[in-house]
């Protein structure tokens, strides 16, 4: 299992983007991690990876652990030895979503990080890569960290949710609770408490309620 523990994770020395985030992701289990752009999704996913340093980045309180052993402080390549691999937000180099997730696959990892697989596809190949993501997780029992922005897709698919805003954690829970929380509802999915859809603009209008970082 993997499981991040009050990680706080600075760039360049003095900005801080990671707020003290715990999470977990067990073995068996499909775990969603959701935000907007800039909340901090793909920094947990690089600080799990261990390539923060490459971006002048670091883990400079909390602890991330695999498998019961610390792992933030390893190099990049031994984590990959451990079983853990991230498909990134781009594919730059793998342009073919099933070709870069196949790639990462090869390894026959313990943990799969999937950074915005929906990112550019069409809806559905969308659904027929998470289906097989699915499959995959029951039949291999590996874990996988889901950061998506698609929450509806990505709450229908998981098993456990968690909510990141401006580098904390504001609410988590199992995801089919989330999906009918009015707050996620309204932020990430676009319905307001009556089931009517809200534009882009109102929704991004309306100031989060202050009990999400009480």
């Amino acid at each position: 299992m993997l499981s991040l523990n009050n990680v706080e994770v600075v760039y360049d020395g003095v900005i801080l983007v990671l707020k003290g985030v715990s999470i977990a992701a067990p073995d068996g289990r499909i775990t969603a991690l959701l935000g907007a752009n800039g909340a901090g999704k793909t920094t947990t996913l690089k600080a799990i990876s261990g390539i923060l340093r490459a971006e002048r980045g670091e883990v400079v309180k909390g602890s991330i652990e695999f498998g019961g052993e610390r792992i933030d402080r390893l190099p990049p390549h031994e984590i990959v030895t451990r079983g853990i691999v991230q498909v990134f937000e781009g594919r730059r180099v793998f342009e073919h979503q099933m070709l870069a997730i196949g790639r990462g696959l090869m390894s026959r990892p313990k943990l799969v990080m999937l950074d915005e697989p929906s990112l550019g596809l069409a809806p559905m190949l969308v659904e027929e890569i998470f289906g097989i993501v699915r499959r995959l997780v029951e039949k291999e029992r590996i874990a996988v960290l889901l950061v998506e922005q698609n929450a509806a897709m990505a709450l229908s698919l998981a098993d456990h949710g968690y909510v990141i805003e401006t580098g904390r954690i504001v609410l988590e829970g199992k995801a089919d609770v989330l999906a009918q929380n009015s707050d996620v509802k309204e932020f990430y999915l676009g319905l307001n408490e009556v089931g009517s859809r809200k534009s882009y603009r109102e929704v991004k209008r309306y100031r989060r309620r202050k009990r999400w970082l009480s």
